[in-house]
Parts: C-alpha cells; sequence; structure tokens
C-alpha cells in the first residue's frame, strides 16, 4: 500500500516534462425538458489524448534549432498542409491549430498553409505528417552513404540539367 503513492508521484513527475497544449474546445448543448445544458466537448479526452501522444512521440530534426530543413507537404483526410522553411526573425506564420504545434515543437520561424479542411483535428494530423517527412542533412546523407559535405557538394545549381548532376 506504500508504493502506490510513491509510484503515482513517480509518474506525475515523468509526465511533467511534456508540455499540454490544448488545441480546440468545442461548446456543445444537450437539450433537455427545462432548456439547454451547456458543456464543453475537448478536441480528444485529456487523458487518452496525453498516453496516446506519448507512446506516438516523434523526431523533428530543426535546422539551426529554429526552423525546417526544406519545405514539405503533409495531408490527413481532407487536410492538407504546406510548411516552408523561413529566414531567421520571420516568426510563427500559421493558423490556429498549426501555430499551438509549432509553439509547443519550439520552432521560432516558419511559414505553414493550410488547404482544404479547416477542421482541426485534420489540420494537426497533417502537420504532423509534414513534420515526419521531414529529414536532417546528416539523415539524408547517412541513407545515401555518403558524407555531409559531399551532400551539399552535389546540389544542383540553376539551370543545370538532370544528366549534368549523374
Amino acid at each position: 500500500m506504500a508504493r502506490e503513492p510513491r509510484e503515482r508521484r513517480d509518474r506525475e513527475e515523468r509526465e511533467s516534462e511534456f508540455t499540454d497544449k490544448l488545441v480546440h474546445i468545442n461548446r456543445v448543448a444537450k437539450v433537455v425538458k427545462g432548456g439547454r445544458r451547456f458543456g464543453f466537448a475537448a478536441l480528444e479526452a485529456i487523458r487518452k489524448a496525453t498516453e496516446a501522444a506519448k507512446r506516438g512521440l516523434i523526431r523533428v530534426p530543426l535546422r539551426e534549432g529554429r526552423t525546417l530543413h526544406h519545405d514539405v507537404a503533409g495531408r490527413h483526410g481532407a487536410g492538407r498542409v504546406f510548411l516552408r522553411a523561413a529566414p531567421a526573425g520571420t516568426g510563427i506564420i500559421a493558423g490556429g491549430p498549426m501555430r499551438a504545434v509549432f509553439e509547443t515543437l519550439g520552432m521560432q520561424d516558419v511559414v505553414a498553409k493550410s488547404l482544404g479542411s479547416s477542421n482541426p483535428y485534420n489540420m494537426v494530423r497533417a502537420t504532423f505528417d509534414a513534420l515526419k517527412r521531414q529529414d536532417s542533412p546528416r539523415s539524408v546523407a547517412a541513407r545515401r552513404n555518403i558524407k555531409v559535405s559531399m551532400l551539399h557538394a552535389r546540389r544542383r545549381e540553376p539551370g543545370e540539367s538532370e544528366q549534368a548532376v549523374d
């Protein structure tokens, strides 16, 4: 019996290292005999969402710890998002749910555009889909079995054809 409170404390300490951010709250009404009863429905049940989020953590490589390495697109359902790397000082130029994701991630400079569905569920999931597609130069070089310096040297110059690179 004495162990249970300590285990709960340990679990709470582990949970505190993560940041919770509520993306969307929806006001709902239930019609009853006496009128309407108002309540609030969170984007997902907070406890279940937190547990699911911890199971699905992803690593996102950032250039200089502030922006993306390259432009990337993501989609989920009818929601599509385009994320672009931005120069220092640009800030987070993104709408609602995407802004919450970038702020929690600690990203400082990014330009994002959402197309299609404006449903917060789909926008957040499409943003995560795009972030999963993000590659750092180090991982690309490792996949190609070359050095990062060679990767930069192989970059095509404007106007150079495909055959000239190979």
